[in-house]
């Protein structure tokens, strides 16, 4: 989503990964896409823009059915069903509640070496910018990482999400995880083209 925030940072780890990584501003731009970023910013300002675009009610439609979409950030709070306090427009599938930077103010970012089991046993450098928390986890959610007993990271179907942003450093493991998503994706479409 080439909207606003850290879409360049992005589609650099995309690219070392060797993925084509379009920019997204309109529907059309969807045509052809396989999975999507939501990157970190200003919630309020690309949920709003998401909207007068009209990619919110596309994006539900397609989420839906199975598209992969991972919210970093920003991202997170535009995928949550709820948001405690002031709530930006959004997609809000994923059954989770947001708080909007509850990990403190810019001045108060931090990097932290979290676990995260699903990607091995090395802890992820995760940097935390006025990030988001995950208050509350419906029954559908996994949560993936916590930091200090919150969750800092969630799936849920074909939904990733993390409060902290990967793309700010040079370990693509996060990446390499929504890019199997998109990969398992791209497989069920293809078997059902066939089908």
């Amino acid at each position: 989503m080439a909207i606003q925030g850290d879409v360049r940072e992005h589609r650099r780890i995309l690219q070392q990964l060797g993925v084509d990584a379009p920019e997204v501003r309109t529907p059309a731009d969807l045509e052809g896409v396989d999975g999507l970023v939501i990157p970190g910013g200003e919630s309020t300002t690309i949920g709003l823009l998401m909207d007068e675009a009209g990619l919110v009610s596309v994006l539900r439609t397609r989420i839906t059915g199975g598209f992969p979409v991972y919210g970093t950030c920003a991202g997170l709070i535009l995928l949550a069903r709820d948001v405690e306090g002031p709530e930006p427009r959004r997609i809000g599938l994923m059954d989770i509640t947001a708080a909007r930077n509850a990990f403190g103010r810019q001045i108060a970012s931090f990097e932290a070496r979290v676990p995260i089991p699903v990607l091995g046993a090395e802890p992820f450098p995760a940097v935390f910018i006025r990030a988001p928390r995950v208050t509350r986890v419906g029954p559908g959610v996994r949560p993936l990482a916590y930091w200090q007993g919150e969750v800092v990271m969630a799936e849920e179907g074909s939904m990733l999400v993390s409060s902290f942003h990967p793309e700010l450093t040079a370990d693509l493991r996060v990446h390499e995880y929504f890019l199997r998503k998109v990969t398992a994706y791209v497989e069920r479409e293809t078997m059902q083209a066939k089908g």
